[in-house]
């Protein structure tokens, strides 16, 4: 009797030692990202949701309650680079959505290529029309992941299948879509110029028949002369009664109260549809559109397809996330996400899919919100780094006439390193004496030297941790600004946005991490996991190398 005791017992280590069979493992990893998805924004709608959306992510699967990023600029494709690399920024070097360039002095679009334009004509940034800055901040429309450093999941999957795993990434925003996708996968992202999903010679020569017929449909223009409505009754909103807040962006045309209109064809139609959540339902409409046309989830070997949606993030800039607009957002994007897991059972099914969905940052409230809570909040001018006192300070100080700050590019104060060289002065010291004035500014809580952080004169604490997480000596600048708890710039270029994100703060950094199907059964788990986990976690689930340079620590109850 003992024999066979000992016999079974060594058969189930056996059988739970080894690496999933090619049976075993799921047809596909669906990576979901919400933009600006806080972790509490599902929760505060929850008990007013049907069946099949969030609840069924919530009900159904792993949710890891205390997630965070641990980096502190919470900006976008910082956010989706970690994600997909299991990586800090300092590693990966997507440090913001934009940097300065320091030897050719112009700044830098995360995933911008001269190398690599984009494939057909007009499908570029318009930048009289562009209301992201970061995006007409770009220097060329050409776009890839060469900026990403190190290898992604997506990546490691494409080199362990020799290149037969399918991988695909799609989203509105081309960052979005790009950072998951990774080096080795394809890569779609919607052009509002064309009103079409485009992408770059990085990934094709011509688009795939597929994608000509589904831009061919013109699906935009079932929206033409309608509104963005109200789902349900008002009554039944928190924010029913508060449909024109005085901090909401006044955007000319679309208003700041529902219904908001998307009217003709003008040069604002597409804007006006990814400001609302269309935007999710046109990525949508074209992910299931791939999953059909490339066979996604069809064979025994893994595929990987990364779904971002954009509407959130848009939303929440222009109206904030406690506003009548976020609340409704939200009911939409539950039956947006209930839509793609119905079609995914259909077409590969949730038994044969491993899902994880997470955000890339959180967002803050807006100030006038908070401050009907006796919360202390504002809106920072940034011109205030260049003010005539600090300019007298570093004169006095240095005994020189130049301008020594070439600019901020969030979240870097950049120094003019030839006029340093050509006064003769040392670089570190000239930051921390502009950081010694920073921090004197209303609505600055620290401004953090990079030479201090590097050479440890700093605090050991969670935020000068999270701060130093975030350089790359080849893209940072000498100076860190962080801004006081909700505090932030709300002038991009001349539009004034409600609400923003990119902040070391808890609103920022919080966000859902949860896996789903496969077989996976559900729990709620509050110790406190990371980010940089879920890579990590996916690459150990198929038993394949982790990213180049993942420093996340594999979730045991996705194992298990």
């Amino acid at each position: 009797m003992m024999q066979h005791i000992c016999l079974l017992f060594s058969w189930l280590f056996i059988v739970h030692s080894f690496p999933l069979s090619a049976q075993q493992k799921p047809k596909l990893i669906l990576q979901i990202t919400v933009d600006q998805l806080r972790a509490d924004l599902p929760l505060k709608v929850y008990d007013r949701l049907p069946a099949g959306g969030f609840k069924y992510f919530y009900e159904h699967g792993i949710v890891y309650e205390n997630a965070y990023h641990r980096h502190a600029n919470t900006e976008t494709v910082v956010g989706h680079a970690t994600l997909a690399t299991g990586a800090d920024p300092s590693k990966h070097g997507m440090i913001g959505n934009i940097w300065f360039d320091t030897e050719s002095k112009q700044t830098v679009y995360n995933v911008q290529d001269i190398y690599h334009p984009l494939l057909g004509e007009g499908g570029g940034v318009d930048k009289k029309t562009e209301i992201d800055p970061t995006q007409a901040a770009a220097t060329t429309d050409g776009r890839s992941p060469a900026a990403i450093l190190g290898t992604t999941f997506s990546d490691e999957l494409a080199m362990f299948t020799n290149g037969k795993a399918k991988i695909f990434g799609v989203s509105v925003k081309d960052r979005g879509a790009i950072t998951l996708a990774g080096h080795a996968g394809k890569a779609f992202w919607f052009s509002k110029a064309k009103g079409e999903f485009v992408t770059s010679t990085y990934y094709y020569e011509d688009y795939p028949n597929w994608v000509k017929k589904w831009n061919a449909q013109k699906k935009i223009n079932s929206y033409l002369n309608t509104s963005w409505e109200l789902m349900h009754d008002r009554a039944t909103y928190t924010y029913g009664e508060e449909d024109d807040m005085p901090w909401e962006t006044k955007f000319p045309g679309y208003g700041v109260v529902f219904p908001h209109p998307f009217g003709e064809m003008s040069k604002y139609f597409t804007t006006f549809l990814t400001l609302s959540p269309v935007g999710d339902e046109l990525t949508l409409d074209f992910a299931k559109t791939l999953i059909e046309a490339e066979n996604i989830g069809a064979d025994s070997i893994t595929d990987y397809l990364s779904i971002s949606f954009s509407s959130t993030d848009y939303v929440g800039h222009v109206f904030g996330p406690s506003s009548l607009e976020g609340e409704d957002n939200l009911f939409r994007l539950d039956r947006t996400l209930a839509n793609l897991l119905t079609y995914v059972d259909e077409k590969v099914g949730l038994q044969n899919t491993l899902i994880v969905l997470s955000a890339d940052h959180g967002g803050v409230d807006a100030p006038g919100y908070m401050k009907k809570f006796g919360i202390d909040a504002g809106y920072f001018d940034i011109d205030a780094i260049d003010t005539l006192a600090i300019k007298k300070v570093l004169q006095e100080k240095f005994q020189v006439s130049d301008k020594l700050v070439s600019g901020y590019f969030h979240p870097y104060v950049y120094l003019d390193k030839e006029a340093i060289a050509k006064n003769n002065l040392d670089i570190d010291a000239v930051s921390r004496v502009l950081a010694a004035e920073l921090r004197k500014e209303k609505g600055i809580a620290d401004a953090l030297a990079s030479a201090d952080l590097l050479e440890g004169n700093v605090a050991n604490t969670p935020l000068n941790i999270s701060v130093l997480r975030n350089y790359n000596p080849k893209r940072s600048g000498e100076i860190y600004l962080v801004f006081e708890p909700y505090w932030f710039i709300n002038d991009f270029d001349g539009l004034t946005v409600a609400t923003t994100h990119g902040s070391p703060w808890k609103y920022d950094q919080h966000v859902p991490v949860i896996f789903m199907g496969s077989g996976l059964e559900a729990a709620k788990i509050y110790r406190r996991v990371e980010t940089v986990d879920v890579a990590t976690t996916l690459s150990h689930y198929l038993s394949i190398k982790v990213p180049s340079g993942a420093s996340g620590t594999p979730l045991k109850e996705v194992l298990k």
